[in-house]
């Protein structure tokens, strides 16, 4: 049996595709205020503003392709149970070809009704743009399909489930800052492998972690490189 590998990847891991992060220097949210486009409260004031915004994210995700930390862990699935919990909202994941990616901040090529959250509508490259005013075959008003700050993560819990199920667990791109998400490293088992891939590692909690200090690409070769060796039986 396949053992059980869980990634939950950040931010950095779409960096070197060219997907702007939020947080650092040149990041978004030093040319956006943060609660206007990425708040419920901003998009009950604005909601105009918050659709051009993430249509303008749309366009640029376009333009991006899955780098090679991406198709890295694709190549993973051959010799472990893979699973992708990641706080991006891009599409690089699935894109790549990984199959089982779970996505706690939503998905930016998505927009729901706001009437039944049930309806959930994927765009089209030709058809990436949304308003105020777009209908959609209920005549509901659309929201972008994004977990807003001010709004729950209705993905936690299925991503603590996977956690704790994990012989295998890795962290990639991310400032371990942004809760829920930052928590999934409580919940890992003891006995479990935990690797941590970042280019500024910040500070971990009181597990047993190794620190690989490089960008998504280069940690996911080195990963795959010790996974090899800690599992010689594998065929990698």
């Amino acid at each position: 049996m396949k053992k059980r590998l869980v990634v939950s990847t950040g931010a950095g891991m779409s960096a070197e595709s060219g997907i702007s992060t939020f947080r650092d220097s040149g990041g978004l949210w030093e040319q956006y205020p943060v609660m206007d486009v990425a708040s419920a409260d901003g998009f009950a004031r604005n909601p105009a503003l918050v659709h051009r915004f993430y249509n303008e994210r749309r366009k640029a995700l376009l333009n991006a392709e899955p780098n090679a930390g991406h198709l890295g862990l694709v190549d993973l699935e051959q010799d472990f149970d893979t699973y992708i919990i990641t706080q991006n909202v891009d599409d690089l994941h699935e894109r790549a070809g990984s199959r089982h990616v779970l996505h706690l901040h939503g998905e930016l090529m998505k927009v729901r009704s706001m009437k039944d959250e049930q309806r959930v509508y994927t765009l089209t490259p030709d058809n990436l743009e949304t308003s105020p005013e777009t209908r959609y075959e209920y005549g509901d008003a659309v929201r972008p399909h994004i977990v807003f700050f001010q709004e729950a993560v209705p993905n936690i819990e299925p991503a603590i489930e996977l956690v704790k199920e994990a012989d295998i667990f890795v962290v990639i791109g991310t400032s371990l800052n942004v809760y829920p998400a930052a928590g999934l490293l409580y919940y890992v088992r003891p006995d479990a492998e935990v690797y941590y891939i970042d280019p500024k590692p910040a500070p971990t909690p009181n597990v047993k972690v190794n620190v690989l200090p490089m960008k998504a690409s280069e940690g996911v070769a080195k990963l795959k490189n010790l996974l090899k060796n800690n599992h010689k039986n594998l065929r990698m």
